[in-house]
């Protein structure tokens, strides 16, 4: 990790001879020597900013140096520093009314739930359930917001039910560790049936245990040893596997027959999944596409109809990637549109424009602003797929369907007949 936030602070160049006579800026030296000393091991990085803290009580780079110690915390994995350093950030931005950072928020929780599974303390126990609650109610509300970073509709829906149902997870636990079991089981139900999760199935399983209803552990806990689920890791799946070996003897005397209960829980978490699957794509197709070819494309213009990729096959299709606040894109948009002339009378070549914008809103007053005559489509998940990391960018798909050209960025001085090169060339590579 580099410390970005503290680092633009220090002002100071290294390269001087001598230390600088100035108080803060004394300061600020040593702040920057410090930084570039501990490089990027996070143990080095907490080791010397506390030593900072320590020296310079009244620094006024405290806010940043916490900031950059409780990220430091993060990936050391060291709870204690998370819940110190992370507890002051939570409380700063709750007094600010500032947005939370759910992953400061998550960790924070965790550190807590972990410390109080640990130790018996009820205190941590509901300090993490305030949290989680906290935590809940961010996610929650997410669910009205436009989907981020082009993530398409049902893909956002996805991730915040994800989202929420680690939160729910953590609620359950810290509500079981506060002494309310029953309470807890009945959450780490809401976790599972929000999102299916290995977490959520452990924690079903581990308060169903506490409270003796030991069939229904055992059914979780299998679920959660064969549930298809990236954030479970072998050692998670190794944990189950001995949780529900040794629940399953007590109960039956041996192993004998667990093998079918495990093949039981796979169809059945399976049959889960695919539902889900088959519910999102019913949904949103885009969301589950797998091909540029299984995108459905919705039009910046209402009054067009969608724009299904699979409808272009056999013909050669030039995809122009853009954005509202990309000046190279104004710059390339006519020439565009000359090369378009030059095919006009050719049937089999088709332009089509994406755009890539976070805002949508600003898409069309845009156009009309422009004077633009080809509105095109919403990429909708689209670029992501197709790893688009730069605006603009043309794409030039041969009659198969297959990407036969990828231009980046504008070149004004051989754009056009570099565009025209590509297209002729993919219209003769059947």
């Amino acid at each position: 990790m580099k410390f970005q936030a503290v680092a633009a602070l220090c002002v100071f160049s290294l390269a001087a001879q001598e230390p600088p006579p100035d108080p803060e800026l004394q300061e600020q030296y040593e702040l920057a020597q410090a930084v570039n000393d501990a490089g990027t091991s996070s143990i080095d990085q907490i080791r010397a900013l506390e030593a900072h803290l320590k020296k310079f009580p009244a620094t006024k780079q405290r806010a940043a140096i916490e900031q950059n110690l409780s990220k430091a915390a993060i990936d050391a994995n060291d709870n204690p520093r998370i819940i110190l350093y992370g507890e002051k950030l939570l409380q700063a931005a709750a007094a600010a009314k500032a947005k939370d950072d759910l992953t400061l928020l998550d960790r924070v929780t965790r550190a807590l739930v972990e410390s109080s599974d640990t130790t018996n303390d009820q205190e941590q126990a509901r300090k993490a359930l305030g949290y989680a609650k906290r935590y809940e109610a961010d996610v929650v509300a997410m669910h009205a917001e436009n989907p981020p970073g082009h993530l398409t509709p049902g893909q956002w829906s996805d991730e915040v039910d994800k989202a929420l149902a680690r939160a729910l997870a953590l609620e359950a636990r810290a509500t079981g560790d506060a002494g309310e079991l029953e309470l807890a089981a009945k959450i780490a139900r809401k976790s599972w049936e929000t999102w299916p999760t290995g977490e959520g199935a452990r924690e079903v399983a581990f308060w169903e245990k506490k409270l003796q209803r030991f069939d229904n552990a055992i059914e979780f806990y299998a679920d959660a040893f064969t549930l298809e689920d990236t954030r479970t890791t072998e050692t998670d799946r190794s944990q189950d596997r001995r949780r529900l070996g040794d629940l399953y003897s007590k109960m039956n005397g041996s192993e004998k027959g667990l093998g079918e209960a495990i093949l039981e829980a796979y169809d059945r978490t399976s049959a889960l999944l695919n539902e889900r699957r088959a519910s999102l794509k019913a949904r949103d197709p885009n969301a589950v596409a797998v091909n540029p070819a299984d995108f459905v494309l919705p039009p910046v213009v209402g009054s067009v109809a969608p724009l299904a990729i699979s409808s272009l096959k056999g013909k050669t299709v030039v995809m122009d990637f853009w954005a509202t606040w990309c000046a190279p894109c104004r710059a390339q948009q006519p020439i565009i549109e000359e090369v378009k002339k030059r095919f006009e009378a050719l049937p089999d070549v088709i332009f089509v424009a994406v755009d890539a914008d976070d805002d949508l809103s600003l898409v069309a007053p845009f156009l009309k602003e422009q004077g633009w005559k080809s509105a095109g489509y919403f990429e909708a998940g689209l670029a992501q797929k197709m790893s688009i990391t730069s605006i603009p960018t043309v794409v030039v798909f041969d009659p198969a369907g297959g990407i036969y050209s990828r231009i980046n960025g504008f070149a004004p001085d051989r754009f056009e007949q570099t565009l025209i090169q590509r297209i002729e060339e993919a219209r003769l590579s059947r």
